[in-house]
């Protein structure tokens, strides 16, 4: 009888312990989606896009051209050059409007859809296979009882981080 309290203290002891070593062991990885042989692709280089949409808002650009090169220094190993890189991003932004998705009972409209969209051509100067050029775009939606201004730089930068995954996707990922 007193084996089997002293087994069954055991077992709690032990119990106890593989308690704190699973809570205190993490395993931690990180998945970028980044699928770049590196032994043959190691720099790249991007053009800032410029605003060419016929509607602009002033900070678009900046924000696009900060958040396209922020994903691929923290995704890639891969080496900022000015030109020339095996990888080349350029582009421009192309459209940026707003349009009335929805009309209420009273004839106004109650709710208005934003556009982006970002012209890219991307060259990969080691398989030029994967060169491509094409839009990217992105809406979001918003009460028409809201001002544009009072969510402009909420919805553009919603809107300007799936374009650049999408677009970092297209170019690295090859999924």
């Amino acid at each position: 009888m007193a084996l089997n309290k002293v087994v069954k203290a055991f077992r709690l002891h032990l119990l106890v312990l593989l308690l704190f070593v699973a809570v205190g062991c993490t395993v931690s990885y990180k998945f970028t989606g980044a699928s770049i042989d590196y032994n043959k692709v190691k720099t790249i280089s991007m053009k800032q896009f410029q605003n060419r949409a016929p509607y602009q808002w002033a900070p678009m650009a900046t924000m696009f051209n900060e958040e396209l090169n922020n994903a691929f220094v923290q995704q890639t190993k891969l080496q900022q050059v000015q030109r020339g890189g095996d990888l080349e991003l350029d582009g421009e932004i192309v459209a940026y409007d707003q349009f009335n998705k929805s009309i209420s009972s009273s004839g106004y409209s109650s709710l208005v859809q934003l556009k982006l969209t970002i012209n890219v051509r991307f060259t990969n100067n080691t398989n030029h296979e994967e060169d491509f050029e094409r839009q990217f775009s992105a809406t979001r939606d918003f009460d028409a009882a809201q001002s544009l201004d009072s969510v402009q730089e909420d919805l553009v930068g919603q809107m300007i981080k799936e374009i650049v995954e999408s677009i970092f996707n297209a170019a690295v990922a090859n999924w």
